[in-house]
């Protein structure tokens, strides 16, 4: 098998290939980035997408009890005993007829993807098996990230499940929530704290790991990216396979649409898919370099044939004006993302548009998803508020289906939660009102009573 996967350059003009046991992540010959490739004619592959309804009722096989590795068969870089998984990818794809009416929506079709159900609570585990089933290939002893919260926890928690490898991880001065933090540092991972802002732990990181030969697992890594293709694969599964007219996700480093549309891209060149869904890609305006770029400056992936000068002379302005990124949304909290590129090709692939959406919209929007019955962190909530702009904008279209992808749970950042919701104005402007928020449109206070049976009861009865 392993002659038939290799790591490959995304610049059609290139098209350079490394060995599948590299680890630079970068192409040797023009510098940038890589995916994995499959030649595919010389590989088992399913007649149908619903073959794999059979691999989920054989869950006494780990492989198949994982929600990333029973799809194994679209992304065959490893060795079965090879894999590292702890039961990744039991997440929900729920109908929520609620938020539709919030975002304007008909009923029956908004579906929230929530991959807050993950291990370490966010969507980072699909990627994150696969990067380590890659280190274990490779013979790695330590593996590292910068995070915003929850690569970090990903990362220590399956160093600690694995047993074989030690976690670095690098955040940013005050960068991180502490319901992410306490995950990294229960799991045993060692935690670095630099001066500077995720921007600045992602260069540093890559630094020391290029210095030190330690393995890194950041969505540079490409190996990560195909296990994030799996939650497009368990999107089409619970549509029955029939893909939606739209998905709709966060920007931050922009992983998730750079898989998506890889994972999209395959299935429709395999003669799996016959259309394709559309792109939405949601930035928070604290760090909306992706939506100035895209849709304000005219960047394109133009074929692979990118204006590489129109990114590096925004980035320059950042520099100059010293603007770092500034958003509750801690987990897209990222002005620099290093998947720009293939998240531009994504966009091609599918047609595709970015938006941005303020901290407030991103809050009321969370509020609207916990009252429909789940909880998420405020960076998953960016795609329900985008979604809801997009349709006010009619470019999303009230009958058509769409899909949010929910990219964390709710306790990942309880702070946020708590301050919306509570009538403690000091508490909300000391955490949300710096922010830019001015009111919590949804909020839920707690009812303060006398402890006094008849006062309790006459509360419950107003309230409830």
């Amino acid at each position: 098998m392993k002659e038939c996967v290799f790591q490959r350059c995304i610049i059609p003009q290139c098209r350079a290939t490394m060995d599948v046991s590299e680890t630079a992540f970068r192409c040797p010959r023009c510098g940038n980035l890589l995916d994995v490739d499959y030649e595919w004619d010389r590989l088992p592959l399913p007649r149908s997408l619903a073959e794999w309804e059979n691999t989920w009722s054989q869950r006494s096989h780990p492989l198949n009890f994982s929600g990333v590795w029973r799809f194994r068969a679209l992304f065959p870089f490893a060795p079965e005993n090879q894999v590292v998984t702890i039961g990744e990818g039991q997440t929900l794809c729920l109908r929520s007829d609620a938020v539709a009416a919030y975002v304007g929506l008909r009923p029956g079709r908004l579906f929230l993807q929530y991959e807050g159900l993950n291990p370490s609570g966010s969507f980072k585990d699909n990627g994150m098996t696969a990067a380590f089933t890659h280190a274990r290939l490779t013979g790695a002893s330590r593996a590292a990230c910068a995070s915003t919260g929850n690569t970090s926890a990903s990362l220590a928690l399956y160093c600690a499940a694995s047993g074989q490898m030690r976690g670095i991880i690098f955040i940013g001065s005050g960068k991180i929530s502490y319901g992410k933090l306490s995950q990294a540092l229960e799991h045993g991972a060692l935690t670095i704290q630099i001066a500077g802002d995720f921007d600045d732990a992602l260069r540093r990181v890559q630094d020391v790991s290029r210095q030190l030969g330690i393995y890194l697992v950041n969505s540079i890594n490409p190996f990560r990216l195909e296990g994030q293709k799996t939650i497009m694969y368990r999107v089409l599964e619970a549509l029955r396979w029939q893909p939606p007219d739209w998905i709709v996700v966060p920007g931050g480093n922009l992983g998730n649409v750079s898989s998506f549309g890889k994972a999209f891209a395959e299935l429709y060149q395999l003669g799996l898919l016959r259309q394709l869904p559309r792109l939405a890609v949601i930035n928070a305006a604290g760090a909306n370099t992706f939506y100035e770029l895209y849709e304000h400056r005219g960047l394109r992936w133009n074929g692979g044939q990118y204006d590489d000068n129109l990114i590096t002379g925004y980035m320059r302005e950042l520099d100059v004006n010293q603007r770092r990124a500034d958003t509750l949304a801690s987990a897209i909290e990222i002005n620099r993302p290093v998947n720009l590129p293939k998240a531009l090709r994504a966009l091609e692939i599918c047609g595709g548009v970015v938006r941005e959406v303020t901290d407030q919209e991103i809050l009321d929007a969370k509020a609207q998803v916990g009252a429909g019955g789940l909880g998420c962190e405020p960076a998953s909530a960016a795609s329900v508020a985008g979604l809801r702009r997009l349709v006010t904008e009619g470019i999303i279209q009230p009958e058509e289906t769409v899909v949010c992808i929910l990219t964390g749970h709710v306790l990942k950042d309880p702070d946020a939660t708590v301050a919306y919701h509570s009538d403690d104005r000091n508490l909300f402007d000391q955490k949300l009102g710096r922010r830019g928020v001015r009111r919590a449109t949804y909020a839920n206070r707690a009812v303060q009573v006398p402890n006094d049976l008849a006062e309790i009861i006459k509360a419950i009865e107003l309230y409830a």
